[in-house]
């Protein structure tokens, strides 16, 4: 039985431009199925916390060009848990938009925070993790992050140090944020043993993170209290419309997470990957004996290995002579990269609207 206190609130907004030119920004990453398991990452999202909390209290925040993505991965959401953003403007505004709803709808209420795209592969792992962060944060004033056991010294995460550990196993202080470091500096925060990789999920009273917000980012939550009485209101859809997109562009590690004194860290071991680029989506498929992947396509590869194929018609892939490389048709685009070089797709992006304005995008 879930607790009717406790709230979810799954982070939807993004484009997933590193997934690019899968990741559109009409159908971004989370609104597809990447893994092939007939589930989108959004609704694998949702999936994954229907154990932990009821269905009436899962709210998912999206820019408002995704609202009817949103209805129709997740129909069983009523249309007032969508809460449509109309502008981008990082995780900060974002949660604190839901933190104001969510309160007004409860004011006792706890709330875990999830990004939409991330792939968990030990799903009781993951429901042990969070019964226990909402337990710690309903007993203890305390800002929980979950911080994931890091496997290899990498680059493309953010890092938490732990510092003094609480009565709760596995719960500790966070010492210190610090975002993505170089490889010589992440080969040492993996032999520190102290390090863990920022996951993104967080655990909170409602009312606690609107004090956090109050204290370290007033000019955010002055918009939101402006509007006070309107949560929860059909009133809500035109205050947020007409002044969200005032808020300053933040995220909430920035915002809060790195300044806030009452931030704790549960360490967690249930399978996690962001799924932010092509590497991480090689490494969480299956490969075949010469260690390429083959996304929904067929592949004919010589002497080739290292690869990953991802083709959305159906259209045969023949490769000679290939090590190491992001080969994604998208029908009207395809890419070739070298996975080592996958930082740049950014950069590729960027170039695309610069040279051809939105078609590509």
């Amino acid at each position: 039985m879930t607790d009717p206190h406790r709230f979810c609130v799954i982070m939807c907004g993004g484009i997933g431009s590193r997934f690019w030119p899968y990741s559109r920004s009409a159908c971004p990453k989370q609104f597809l199925d990447i893994l092939g398991t007939g589930r989108t990452l959004l609704q694998m999202s949702y999936d994954r916390i229907l154990p932990i909390v009821d269905k009436n209290n899962i709210l998912v925040v999206t820019n408002a060009d995704y609202a009817h993505l949103v209805k129709e991965q997740l129909p069983d959401i009523d249309d007032a848990h969508i809460l449509l953003e109309p502008a981008r403007r990082n995780t900060a505004p974002c949660i604190a938009w839901a933190a104001w709803h969510v309160a007004a709808l409860d004011p006792q209420a706890s709330m875990v925070v999830t990004p939409s795209d991330h792939l968990i592969t030990r799903e009781r792992e993951f429901e042990e993790a969070i019964r226990k962060g909402f337990e710690f944060v309903e007993n203890n004033d305390a800002l929980l992050t979950l911080g994931i056991q890091p496997t290899r010294p990498e680059t493309g995460y953010g890092y938490i140090q732990v510092g003094s550990p609480t009565e709760v196993e596995n719960i500790n202080r966070v010492k210190t944020f610090t975002e993505k470091p170089d490889l010589s500096l992440a080969e040492v925060f993996l032999q520190s043993g102290e390090f863990f990789w920022n996951s993104g999920i967080f655990i909170w009273g409602a009312e606690t993170i609107k004090r956090e917000l109050r204290k370290h980012a007033a000019d955010i939550t002055t918009v939101f209290d402006r509007g006070q009485d309107l949560y929860g209101t059909p009133a809500e859809g035109d205050f947020i419309r007409e002044n969200f997109p005032g808020c300053m562009s933040i995220s909430i590690d920035f915002a809060v997470m790195e300044k806030a004194r009452n931030v704790y860290v549960e360490t967690v071991r249930f399978g996690w990957n962001d799924l932010g680029t092509w590497s991480s989506l090689y490494d969480n498929s299956p490969r075949n004996k010469a260690g390429n992947v083959a996304q929904n396509c067929h592949v004919l590869s010589y002497d080739s290995t290292g690869n990953i194929f991802a083709v959305k018609e159906d259209k045969l892939i023949v490769v000679d002579g290939l090590k190491d490389y992001i080969v994604a048709d998208a029908g009207d685009v395809l890419l070739i990269c070298r996975k080592s070089e996958e930082q740049r797709i950014k950069q590729m992006v960027n170039d695309a609207r610069v040279n051809f304005g939105d078609k590509y995008l």
